[in-house]
């Protein structure tokens, strides 16, 4: 006789599916994972792909939960699809579950949403019966394989949506999945208000922010001056850093292009930290503004050489905008590590990052899609070490009272039932 699943109030394991894990570029959701564990929570993963990056952060070291990688490609291993499909097809839930494939389908004809239902029934099949919810991080993918695999399993199912999902998956199918969810989490008001616009309980959906760790991003143990570099040519070139996705929505092509407005003889020099499909073109796009001898592009790093940057940049920019496809950011994690030691920050007035930085007083914020406004802020505040030392300074005391990480874990833990009392694991 099969046992009678828990749910993780009365202690129950949690199936966590992810797109891809571990994955650089995801620290939040390896923060919180690592999190939930020392609270108490038995957790699972379920990865749609294998990693690709080329390191992992100390954080993906320390987790314990073990890894079950799905088949990325069903063609990749279609005897563990067979059998999987084998088994679940006599489960209760199966018919719904096909149902609702069925309905999915016919308003999407992609091989993606066949792999999704491949993926949830070997989900479905390799559950182990300690599991008693599913949960996923983001709204689109990883959401289809929960919500299918939790109807096949007769499992309640959650989700925590972020940034790309929210705005690019069509409205039918946020309707559809949040209806059936038990309830939803996101990052951001701005993303929180769109889904609870669309749910048929906006108390379903709820805010969650990421925060920090703090024990991570301690606080540099030396204030930051007023006396740094003001970009003159008997100085040392100020240190600029930015980081993020080399993608259409970070905008590093309007970040280049405020660069190349800048006046010749100021002194800067830029460290970009991340990867992406757009690396050759904007590598070439910097070459061609002359601008080469002063950018390092570092690709991808783990967040030990990541807080290093932070500590060594005197001004971090990000021109975050929306691309094309509607996909924006959320509140970038970068953003509060920057802030967290004590650097001054200009972005863009977009998505959520107006929640974290208020323009001039914790930070600087130019319209986004404008690289003479977003040079304009640059060259000002190059030239001013004692303003990027207050604004650095304000936006440290803004992350540190209203970012913490224990926030966000604390009102995951009463949404699985779990007593926040829960001591921590020391």
């Amino acid at each position: 006789m099969t046992p009678l699943r828990q749910d993780t109030a009365a202690g129950g394991e949690l199936a966590v599916v992810l797109k891809g894990y571990p994955r650089l570029s995801e620290t939040f959701i390896a923060q919180e994972i690592h999190a939930l564990e020392r609270r108490g929570l038995r957790l699972r993963l379920y990865s749609l792909r294998h990693p690709s990056d080329p390191a992992i952060h100390p954080v993906h070291r320390e987790i314990a939960a073990p890894v079950v990688y799905l088949p990325e490609y069903l063609k990749d291993d279609p005897g563990r699809v067979w059998r999987a499909w084998r088994r679940v097809r006599y489960m209760p839930g199966y018919p719904a579950a096909r149902r609702a494939f069925l309905r999915d389908v016919a308003r999407d004809r992609s091989a993606n949403r066949l792999r999704r239902f491949g993926q949830a029934c070997v989900l479905a099949a390799e559950l182990p019966a300690t599991v008693g919810r599913i949960y996923a991080h983001f709204l689109h993918t990883p959401a289809s394989v929960a919500r299918y695999a939790a109807a096949i399993a007769g499992l309640p199912w959650c989700v925590s949506a972020h940034a790309k999902d929210i705005w690019t998956s069509p409205v039918w199918e946020k309707r559809e999945k949040l209806a059936d969810a038990d309830w939803a989490v996101t990052c951001t008001a701005v993303g929180r208000d769109h889904l609870a616009g669309l749910a048929p309980n906006p108390e379903k959906v709820g805010l969650v922010y990421h925060g920090l760790d703090f024990s991570r991003f301690t606080a540099p143990e030396t204030e930051r001056l007023a006396g740094d570099g003001d970009g003159g040519a008997a100085d040392g070139a100020v240190r600029l850093l930015s980081v993020g996705r080399l993608v259409e929505k970070k905008g590093t092509d309007d970040l280049l292009a405020a660069l190349g407005h800048l006046p010749v003889d100021l002194n800067w020099h830029l460290t970009h930290v991340g990867g992406g499909e757009l690396k050759a073109v904007l590598e070439a796009r910097a070459e061609q503004l002359g601008l080469n001898g002063r950018i390092a592009w570092l690709g991808p790093q783990p967040q030990e050489r990541l807080l290093r940057e932070y500590r060594a940049a005197e001004l971090f920019v990000l021109a975050s905008r929306i691309a094309a496809d509607g996909d924006r950011d959320g509140l970038p994690n970068v953003l509060m590590e920057a802030q967290s030691q004590g650097l001054a920050c200009v972005s863009t007035r977009v998505a959520a990052i107006p929640e974290l930085i208020e323009d001039g007083t914790t930070g600087c914020l130019v319209p986004p899609g404008d690289p003479a406004a977003l040079a304009g802020a640059l060259e000002r505040l190059i030239r001013d070490p004692g303003a990027r030392a207050d604004l650095g300074a304000a936006g440290a005391r803004r992350v540190r009272e209203g970012f913490a990480m224990e926030q966000g874990i604390e009102a995951l833990l009463a949404r699985f039932g779990t007593p926040s009392a829960l001591a921590a694991v020391q």
